[in-house]
């Protein structure tokens, strides 16, 4: 089986900075796409990132595009999501997920692996 888990959450200011992790055990992941979804205070998860098998293509949600930054390193099984200019509206628990052959890369039904979460808070 496939475990994700993700990292690196905390609470930051109004435009500063977080860098999350998302590691995979039990196997090679570098043929999936893989995905960044959140989900804020009563509000349903939404789509924040995608990147596709090799990095070579990434894909952002308007509200977080020129702010967030997905990356992937498919040597250590990881994929990053660096966060710069947050916001109050940001906060949320962010959850990574892979997606093997998915048909576009926003739609959470083609992400068959999901972490548990690690919530994000930033302050006014």
């Amino acid at each position: 089986q496939v475990q994700l888990v993700e990292s690196g959450g905390g609470l930051a200011q109004a435009g500063g900075s977080l860098r999350l992790s998302c590691a995979a055990s039990g196997r090679t992941l570098s043929s999936y796409a893989m995905g960044w979804f959140r989900r804020a205070p009563g509000k349903e998860r939404e789509f924040v990132a995608a990147i596709n098998w090799s990095g070579g293509s990434t894909f952002y949600a308007g509200s977080v595009k020129g702010r967030f930054t997905i990356s992937r390193d498919n040597a250590a099984n990881t994929m990053y999501l660096q966060m710069n200019s947050l916001k109050p509206e940001d906060t949320a628990v962010y959850y990574c997920a892979a997606a093997p052959s998915p048909l576009e890369y926003s739609g959470y039904q083609y992400y068959y692996y999901w972490g548990q979460g690690t919530q994000v808070t930033v302050s006014s």
